[in-house]
């Protein structure tokens, strides 16, 4: 199993990034929030790795920061979540949100994620509630006012994914002070 992997990125994608390693290329799937952190082309890069093994294919999985690598972990522990949803879901929202969320039994705010139903949600609040005690910190964190709330929707609406906007609006914060 490939757990960490570091190497020169070849090609980026917002689904998918290749990085040669040792004269290997290796392709590996990423999240939105992974795509958005990673160098320009040509860098240095390291990567946590989900190496996901089924009997027609193999998949790699790519994380930058280890909490999410072990977040998508819990996430294939929900019954009817592989590895595309599970990475789907990381795309959709950021990891801190999503704890809160099914923390909070917040069925709503996760069916707001692309490919996530009612009874999804329902099953992901049942089945993680209890088992994300290592990521309580992070649920803490502050939730967005009525004004940053309103441009979130407003840039969704737009066709823009909430992590992409949710960032955005993070740096703009950020130049501000």
């Amino acid at each position: 199993m490939i757990a960490h992997l570091r190497g020169r990125l070849i090609a980026k994608h917002p689904n998918n990034i290749v990085v040669e390693a040792s004269g290997v290329g290796y392709e590996l799937n990423i999240s939105v929030p992974t795509f958005s952190e990673l160098p320009a082309a040509g860098a240095e890069v390291a990567l946590h790795v989900y190496t996901h093994v089924r009997e027609d294919a193999l998949a790699l999985y790519g994380f930058l920061r280890r909490e999410e690598k072990q977040l998508f972990e819990k996430l294939l522990g929900v019954s009817g979540i592989g590895p595309k949803l599970a990475i789907t879901v990381l795309s959709g929202m950021r990891a801190e949100q999503m704890v809160a969320a099914i923390r909070g039994n917040d069925v709503a705010m996760l069916t707001r994620i692309p490919g996530i139903g009612k009874k999804t949600a329902e099953r992901m609040v049942l089945e993680l509630r209890d088992r994300l005690e290592q990521f309580a910190a992070t649920a803490t964190a502050p939730s967005a006012s009525p004004l940053e709330e309103d441009v979130l929707s407003a840039l969704t609406n737009l066709g823009y994914s909430r992590a992409i906007a949710e960032r955005a609006l993070g740096k703009i914060a950020s130049s501000q002070n």
